[in-house]
């Protein structure tokens, strides 16, 4: 069976950055399980998969567009530390800000005597991303996982909708 809208896949994936840096693997692991066409994994890799069949093996590098986007220079705020009174703030650490778009995800990269810095960039925007895939199997959804727009396990769907 090859992949297709509503397809269930199993697959290994490995992901690297364009100097070689390992992102994540599922390799040594449990292999990734997604529905086809649930927007569960990122826009290029997704259409990489449509028509590939248990057994195929790819690499493919994916562009920013069709991954986690461009980078937003102007995501990236410094904040007076005094925002932060009674709180110890770290780099890496992230947390919802309330900005004039609504709540956003935002992550600190510097802190100085005198302010923080947060970036509302997902950590891996503007880069271009090398997967390593190698699919397992291939299935048809069933009707219960199409309505839900998820996979469910063996035991079924495991939270009510």
């Amino acid at each position: 069976m090859q992949i297709s809208e509503n397809s269930v896949v199993t697959m290994h994936f490995t992901v690297s950055t364009p100097d070689g840096t390992q992102i994540d693997s599922s390799r040594g692991e449990e292999p990734m399980v997604y529905m086809q066409g649930s927007q569960y994994l990122i826009q290029g890799l997704e259409e990489a998969l449509n028509g590939r069949s248990p057994g195929d093996k790819f690499v493919i590098d994916i562009e920013p567009e069709l991954a986690y986007g461009k980078r937003h220079d102007e995501l990236v705020q410094m904040m007076p530390i005094s925002m932060f009174d009674g709180m110890e703030v770290d780099v890496g650490m992230t947390f919802r800000a309330t900005t004039d778009e609504g709540e956003q995800s935002v992550m600190v990269i510097d802190v100085t005597d005198e302010e923080v810095v947060v970036d509302g960039n997902h950590p891996l925007s503007g880069l271009t991303l090398t997967f390593d895939v190698e699919v397992l199997e291939v299935r048809e959804a069933t009707a219960e996982e199409i309505a839900h727009g998820h996979v469910h396990g063996a035991g079924g769907c495991g939270h009510t909708h």
